[in-house]
């Protein structure tokens, strides 16, 4: 009998070394390969699939953005990671006056994001149309709201779970409220949120840079410091964003903020109080598209139940617009602010 027993042990160690070897060389051979992709000079994101959002490959093309509200005031100028965001939504929060940014982190892994500003209520059905978590430092009223009752899995800085959140010191407040894109992951996973995207996608096609001249400046009529201006560059088929009539310049990388597509939605607002907007981020209108050096006019429709519907682009024939892949600047502007192309008014 102890034979025997001898004899189980011996097969089930030699199954187990067995095992042990196909894994590791299973592991040195994607190792390698990964390797030969670097050596060559071929980016290895080309080994992931492409994230449904943005059309980039990335080790993260599975999972959920985080949609991290930041400000657009000039004293909190140059932002961290403004330039990192695979998308960055804009819409005014004070009619005529102030803007705020939403930025999406998915493919980007930034180490500094900020600053970091309240949550309104305008961004929630965005936030949950991209299927992001949403990471705020507290909110309106509306805002809270709406988040209080778990529409959109959210991380809030006044709760603060796992420090996902801290002051940066030097910086006055509320200007000076920062996290990362790794300090956001491990509040999300404290939470027990889900971390795969369920997001639906965008059709996506390959750069095809226009030929031959064209308009190369887009400017959009947000008021005084808030003004905003695209410049193509035809080398690379991007666009390089001003704002105030500066460069709009990323305070960790000390690059210029540089995307592929640029959407501009109209839409009418209205003034609730003195200090907040309410913006139609549902329901339809007319759209912008930028991209490849060109104009194209389209329509945007966003339903308003369920709240996770997808922000949908569809062109002249009605059917889904497709984007050059890469990161993506979506301005909503209320139906009569100036936007001009060139010299023609769009």
């Amino acid at each position: 009998m102890q034979k025997l027993n001898n004899k189980k042990i011996l097969i089930l160690v030699g199954a187990l070394l067995l095992i042990a070897v196909g894994v590791y060389f299973a592991f040195a051979g994607n190792t390698l390969e990964v390797k030969k992709e670097v050596e060559s000079g071929t980016d290895p994101a080309l080994l992931f699939d492409p994230h449904p959002l943005t059309g980039q490959r990335c080790e993260n093309y599975n999972k959920r953005p985080f949609a991290t509200m930041l400000a657009a005031d000039s004293v909190t100028r140059p932002l961290s990671a403004v330039s990192m965001a695979d998308v960055v939504v804009e819409m005014p929060v004070v009619k005529d006056s102030i803007t705020r940014l939403m930025g999406l982190y998915v493919c980007s892994k930034p180490e500094e994001i900020g600053s970091l500003r309240s949550a309104r209520h305008d961004f929630i059905p965005l936030a949950a149309g991209f299927d992001t978590i949403y990471a705020h430092w507290g909110g309106s009223s509306f805002a809270l709201e709406d988040l209080d009752r778990g529409v959109v899995d959210n991380i809030d800085a006044l709760i603060n779970p796992a420090e996902a959140f801290y002051r940066k010191s030097g910086l006055v407040a509320p200007h000076n409220g920062f996290t990362s894109y790794e300090r956001l992951l491990n509040s999300a996973q404290h939470l027990g949120y889900r971390l795969e995207t369920n997001f639906a996608g965008y059709p996506h096609i390959e750069d095809n840079p226009r030929e031959g001249e064209g308009p190369t400046t887009l400017a959009i009529g947000y008021p005084g410091q808030f003004g905003v201006s695209y410049i193509y560059k035809q080398d690379t088929n991007s666009y390089l964003r001003w704002r105030g009539g500066s460069p709009e310049l990323d305070r960790v990388t000390a690059k210029q903020v540089e995307v592929k597509v640029i959407i501009i939605l109209k839409t009418k607002s209205r003034q609730i109080n003195a200090d907040y907007n309410d913006v139609d981020v549902v329901g339809s209108g007319d759209a912008l598209i930028f991209q490849n050096g060109s104009v194209q006019k389209a329509k945007w429709q966003k339903a308003q139940n369920p709240l996770g519907s997808k922000l949908m682009f569809l062109d002249e024939e009605g059917n889904e617009a497709s984007f050059v892949a890469g990161k993506m600047w979506i301005n909503y502007v209320d139906v009569g602010t100036s936007v001009i192309w060139g010299e023609e008014r769009l």
